[in-house]
């Protein structure tokens, strides 16, 4: 292939082609449907295992649906299994299905997932609090913190501006609410069969942990991932037998010697080649003992189910953001509870001003700004905010 080929190809698979658009856009809705049917499921004594199935079920179901007639068969499903992480849990909590585990009033229920067309995924994830009214004191706080650095890091991934630049603007939002953003957290580049690319944004930059700068550019897509803590931000790994969620590691190769284990990773590899899944959907008796030899040797990538401390709150936003030549389009959300937070952002004028900022690009020699434009009213209390707009209609 010459390189003028290459980069045809290459061109072919971002935002520039209107096909990869459609499909980006047509995953995000299947996947905001999702998450409102799982957010409906969300009640005290529901069993965590059916939500999360209901949640797979129903994207398998819908993407099953579209793109049926065309000449090549196109993948498309589940592309990072539904995920419901409940108060201190920070995130990956998707149990098998001998789990008894149950929801309860006022639990903070973080919920994460993914869709694919063709390769073309949109992730999202969502805090939810089982509660009648509003959601008041401390478990406000977490989440206004959680949502305004979402809408913050919104204005601040488009074309020109620098990874670190959302880096040290989002601990800034989370400090304002006296909550931390948790560490370990990256939200990556998304291209097409690749849910975590190179370019990545750090949520906590530290001498632990540094990624290369990286500039963000047109026609690119990012999965944002924004996660609060009332802790310290510094979650653990407290049991591996909580971990259901793998990957499986592309570039690596070796001759597995257990007959379990050969079964499930032939299982895998026909099943799940390049996205995520969960042990559920595997053979369950051969699972956890193939899975061992698997992981031993880094044939899979595992998803940890980590922890802050008992009594420390977790909220979790995640949206998907295509970087149009007019502008940022978030493609994937879901409106929040009503937040009554104990602390407020109305004297930060950095932060204020951070919100300020539009998310479409002005057209060059326009006339005046008009006032109260959709995208542009981000003066609304953050709080509130959704799609940088209030909340309440």
């Amino acid at each position: 292939m010459s390189s003028d080929d290459e980069v045809r190809e290459e061109k072919e698979l971002d935002l520039s082609s209107n096909d990869v658009v459609t499909k980006y856009k047509s995953a995000a809705e299947i996947l905001n449907n999702a998450l409102k049917l799982v957010v409906s499921q969300c009640k005290p004594k529901a069993k965590i295992v059916d939500i999360c199935e209901k949640g797979d079920t129903f994207i398998r179901e819908q993407t099953g649906n579209v793109y049926k007639n065309v000449k090549r068969k196109i993948e498309r499903g589940v592309a990072f299994p539904t995920c419901l992480s409940v108060n201190n849990t920070v995130c990956h909590f998707s149990p098998l299905a001998t789990d008894e585990t149950v929801l309860e009033e006022n639990d903070m229920v973080k919920i994460d997932m993914g869709c694919h067309i063709d390769g073309f995924i949109a992730v999202v994830a969502h805090t939810h609090v089982i509660t009648n009214g509003p959601v008041t004191g401390r478990a406000a706080d977490v989440l206004a913190a959680a949502n305004t650095a979402a809408e913050v890091a919104l204005r601040l991934v488009r074309p020109g501006k620098k990874n670190k630049d959302v880096t040290e603007a989002i601990q800034k939002v989370a400090a304002a609410y006296d909550c931390k953003i948790v560490e370990g957290v990256l939200s990556h580049q998304l291209k097409q069969f690749v849910i975590d690319g190179n370019k990545v944004v750090l949520s906590v930059s530290n001498a632990d942990t540094k990624v290369d700068d990286a500039e963000f550019e047109e026609n690119e897509v990012y999965a944002i991932d924004i996660v609060t803590s009332t802790g310290e931000g510094k979650p653990k790994l407290l049991d591996e037998k909580q971990t259901t969620i793998y990957k499986r590691a592309v570039d690596k190769n070796y001759h597995l010697k257990m007959k379990a284990s050969r079964f499930i990773f032939s299982e895998i590899s026909q099943k799940f080649p390049i996205m995520p899944f969960t042990a559920r959907a595997l053979e369950e008796k051969r699972a956890r003992l193939g899975l061992v030899e698997c992981m031993n040797h880094e044939l899979l990538q595992p998803y940890p189910v980590l922890h802050e401390k008992p009594g420390d709150l977790v909220a979790h936003i995640k949206f998907t953001v295509l970087l149009m030549p007019n502008g940022s389009d978030k493609i994937t959300s879901h409106p929040l509870q009503e937040l009554q937070p104990t602390k407020s952002i109305e004297d930060n004028a950095e932060i204020k001003a951070w919100l300020a900022l539009g998310t479409k690009t002005k057209k060059k020699g326009g006339g005046k700004k008009k006032k109260g434009k959709k995208g542009d009213a981000a003066e609304a209390e953050p709080m509130e905010a959704t799609n940088g707009a209030p909340s309440q209609e």
